[in-house]
């Protein structure tokens, strides 16, 4: 693999852990084999971006790539990657084999050259006496995580909700809490894909959009909502039942309203386990669109009064 795993992976040299696992994540939920069944270049572009992350993705592994002590299969370059090929010995006719490996090489210590790291990536962990060019260790690996986006209503996400999803073949219920926010991601532990080895399941992220609503939006846990009131509501005040992420309740408008001003409705927003929103009205005049209504004669009857302070 003659490729930069930098460049697989669409990051700068200087990325940090968390920008390459974010970009990882991308990747790998762009080109998952399960969610590309009809594109066959799609498994071995899965498997370029798995191979670039087990690298860059570990710190260790990063910085013998970056000081080109492994290439980009993770294998060592230089001197001592091609021992024991064509060649023979890259010490002359002192090197003989024998039963435990490399211990008959007339004394030499090759632990003073490669460090252990070289050895287990032939010899699987293999203990002295072993076969160093053995069969590579089975080491347990963590599955990989399911992606899923889930849509839910606005006041699904404020009251909580709990769906059906298919999560790799497998239906599982899944609880949105309430007061839950647009773009947030739940983690569920263990319901990804089946480990390696023994290894533990990976994660489902479930990342929920949120619909939105024709008369709320939010600010946090805090609902808002603009109120539309006449001019006649606005002078001489009124009670007005006003819809909540919960029901109906009733507000009382004030005599001499003005646009702009704000009712807070305690506790009618949304809630989390440690915290509750409020609902906060917006009054908004609207003037009559029937331009024979007798305003115009009540205004011309007003005496007309300061608004600005410029």
């Amino acid at each position: 693999m003659n490729k930069d795993l930098y460049q697989i992976l669409g990051v700068s040299k200087t990325a940090t852990e968390a920008e390459i696992k974010s970009a990882y994540r991308k990747l790998a939920r762009k080109y998952h084999p399960d969610l590309n069944k009809d594109d066959a270049n799609a498994a071995e572009k899965f498997k370029e971006i798995s191979n670039a992350y087990d690298i860059i993705g570990n710190t260790e592994k990063r910085k013998k790539y970056d000081n080109n002590e492994i290439d980009a299969e993770g294998k060592p370059t230089g001197f001592g990657a091609g021992f024991g090929g064509a060649g023979g010995n890259p010490f002359g006719g002192g090197f003989r084999a024998s039963g435990n490996g490399f211990g008959g090489a007339e004394g030499f210590d090759f632990s003073s050259i490669f460090d252990s790291d070289f050895f287990s990536q032939f010899t699987g962990g293999a203990q002295a006496g072993g076969n160093p060019f053995g069969s590579r260790r089975n080491t347990a690996r963590k599955g990989q995580d399911i992606a899923y986006n889930m849509r839910v209503s606005f006041l699904e996400a404020a009251n909580g909700v709990e769906k059906k999803v298919n999560l790799g073949g497998k239906s599982v219920n899944v609880k949105i809490p309430a007061g839950m926010q647009n773009g947030q991601t739940l983690r569920l532990k263990g319901l990804g894909y089946a480990g390696t080895n023994g290894g533990a399941a990976g994660d489902a992220l479930i990342t929920v959009n949120v619909e939105e609503h024709p008369y709320f939006k939010n600010d946090g846990l805090n609902v808002l909502l603009d109120l539309p009131i006449s001019v006649v509501e606005a002078i001489k005040g009124a009670k007005i039942t006003v819809p909540t992420i919960r029901g109906k309740v009733a507000v009382t408008i004030p005599p001499y309203s003005s646009s702009g001003e704000k009712l807070r409705l305690k506790g009618q927003g949304m809630k989390s386990k440690t915290s509750q929103g409020d609902e906060i009205i917006n009054l908004q005049i609207m003037l009559p669109k029937d331009k024979g209504a007798n305003l115009a004669d009540a205004a011309e009857k007003m005496e007309n009064y300061a608004v600005r302070s410029f």
